[in-house]
């Protein structure tokens, strides 16, 4: 099966937060908040595929308080939060939803993210992504974290599909 079969099989997007969905930076206020940066267009294509029925899935390390409203206002409702073990969250989700691997595109950028690339249909990693994640990657996006990838990855597969000027 060529790369294009691969992605024309997608019909899960599951993403990392912090250098995938934002650049990887947090800005530290003085009582400690942390904020971080995210890409517009990501967001205008995150939206796109929930109004067009692809299922969108977030499983972070961390708990980003602001990311999490941002998710939750673009129409994202799977999200998973401080996942120690992102592969068991994922393994839980596949059981429950009865998913075929096949069908998923994981991003992420980092070395908590390696087990879970190597157990779904195409791991895709931003292009700053450690070196490891790149290594396991099939697809590589030219965009950084924050700054291009998500769309990249959910254009590429809903023009596929004929769905991304719907």
């Amino acid at each position: 099966m060529n790369f294009l079969e691969k992605f024309n099989l997608v019909d899960t997007f599951i993403f990392d937060v912090d250098g995938v969905l934002t650049n990887g930076e947090l800005l530290i206020q003085p009582d400690g908040a942390l904020l971080r940066k995210m890409f517009v267009k990501d967001g205008y294509a995150l939206q796109h595929a929930v109004k067009q029925g692809y299922r969108v899935v977030i499983i972070s390390g961390g708990k980003p308080l602001g990311v999490e409203q941002r998710l939750i206002n673009l129409g994202i409702e799977d999200m998973f939060y401080n996942a120690k073990d992102k592969k068991a969250v994922y393994l839980e989700y596949m059981k429950k939803h009865k998913l075929d691997p096949e069908g998923i595109i994981f991003m992420g950028d980092d070395l908590p993210d390696y087990p879970l690339m190597r157990l779904v249909g195409i791991p895709a990693c931003p292009n700053d992504a450690a070196i490891e994640i790149q290594e396991v990657a099939q697809y590589v996006s030219p965009f950084n974290g924050g700054q291009g990838c998500v769309r990249d990855i959910i254009e590429k597969v809903m023009r596929l599909h004929g769905r991304w000027m719907v």
